[in-house]
C-alpha cells in the first residue's frame, strides 16, 4: 500500500511505496542486532575522544522523581505521574533499600529504544518473526543486549530553536538540518549521534498543539549521512495518524536506535557558550539484557 510522505518547501506531496523507503535490512547480515551502531567504528570512537578538550559536560536526560507504588505511570493526566514507581523495603538491619517499577517507554523518561521495540509486517529487523523475537518471557532478538556494554561516539547538536521554539506541527526537513550545519559550523558524519533541538517539552500531553517533528525527508538525510543514533526533545511522531518517520522508518527499517524524550536546553546553552556543536557522547544504559528499551542518561563531554 502506498504511504504519503511529507512535502518539503520545494515539492508537492507524493505517494511513496514501501520499496521507496530507506532500508538497512540485510546490510549487515541476517543475524545482526546492532543496526546503525555498526557505523560506530574504532576510528569514529577515537575521533569522539578527541572532542574532549575542556572537560565540560552536561546530561541530556530528564530528571525523574519517583512516585510511591500506589498509583500508575499512566494515571489520568489531571494528576502528576512518574515513569518510576517506588516501594521502600525495610531490611531490619539499619540499611535502607527500595524496589522500583520502571515504565521504559514513557514520555517523561529519557530512554533508548531497542530494535525489537518496533516491527514491520510482523517482523523485527533484520527479518525475524516478531513472535519469535518478542516472547512472553522476554525479548530474544534485537533487545537491549545489543548496547548493554554502552555506546560511545561523536555527537552533534543541530539546534533548530536558536531564536524560539519551532512552530506547532512544523515538519523538519533536510533543508532545516543543512541550514543548521552552516549556521553552527558543524557537519554530521558517518557514525555520529544526532541530537535535534525543537525547543518543545518532551511531553505528548500538550493539548490542542501538534508538536513539530521529523519528516521522512529528514530521515532519508540521516540515512545518507550515516547517523548511528538519534535523539530529540519533541515527542511523539509528527503525525500519529500517518507513517512514523522516526519509529517506523528510522528505528524499524534503518535499525537506528532512538533515544526518546531527551532534555536538550542545557546542551544547547553549553554549545552556544563554547561555540562548539560537536562533542563526545556517552550512552550507558543499565546492563540488563532482553528488554525493548531502558532508561538512559546520555552524557555530552567537551
Amino acid at each position: 500500500m502506498a504511504e504519503p510522505i511529507e512535502a518539503t518547501e520545494a515539492t508537492e506531496p507524493v505517494e511513496r511505496t514501501e520499496s521507496d523507503l530507506p532500508d538497512n535490512w540485510g546490510r549487515w547480515g541476517a543475524d545482526d542486532e546492532l543496526g546503525t551502531l555498526n557505523l560506530i567504528t574504532d576510528d569514529v570512537r577515537a575521533k569522539a575522544a578527541a572532542e574532549v578538550r575542556t572537560g565540560r559536560w552536561v546530561s541530556l536526560a530528564q530528571p525523574i522523581t519517583p512516585n510511591p507504588m500506589i498509583s500508575s505511570p499512566f494515571a489520568p493526566t489531571t494528576v502528576d505521574v512518574s515513569p518510576v514507581q517506588q516501594m521502600m523495603a525495610h531490611t531490619g538491619v539499619g540499611v535502607a533499600a527500595d524496589l522500583m517499577l520502571v515504565t521504559n517507554h514513557h514520555a517523561r523518561s529519557t530512554h533508548i529504544d531497542a530494535l525489537a521495540h518496533w516491527s514491520s509486517d510482523g517482523e523485527v529487523y533484520p527479518g525475524r518473526p516478531r513472535d519469535q523475537a518478542v516472547t512472553a518471557g522476554g525479548v530474544t532478538f534485537g533487545s537491549t543486549t545489543a548496547f548493554a556494554a554502552g555506546i560511545v561516539t561523536r555527537g552533534v547538536l543541530l539546534d533548530l530553536a536558536v531564536e524560539e521554539p519551532l512552530p506547532a506541527g512544523h515538519a523538519v526537513t533536510s533543508h532545516d538540518f543543512e541550514e543548521a550545519e552552516k549556521r553552527q559550523g558543524v557537519e554530521v558524519r558517518s557514525g555520529d549521534a544526532l541530537a535535534v533541538r525543537f525547543g518543545w517539552p518532551a511531553d505528548p500531553l500538550i493539548a490542542d498543539r501538534p508538536t513539530p517533528g521529523i519528516s521522512l525527508d529528514a530521515v532519508r538525510w540521516m540515512h545518507r549521512r550515516g547517523v548511528s543514533l538519534y535523539t530529540g526533545d519533541a515527542y511523539p511522531a509528527l503525525d500519529p495518524a500517518g507513517p512514523s518517520p522516526l519509529h517506523g522508518v528510522a528505528l524499524g527499517r534503518l535499525a537506528m536506535p532512538l533515544i526518546d524524550a531527551s532534555l536538550l536546553d542545557e546542551l544547547a546553552a553549553l554549545c552556544a557558550e563554547l561555540a562548539r556543536y560537536s562533542f563526545m557522547l556517552t550512552v550507558a544504559p543499565p546492563r540488563v539484557h532482553g528488554l525493548t528499551g531502558a532508561p538512559v542518561n546520555p552524557i555530552a563531554t567537551f
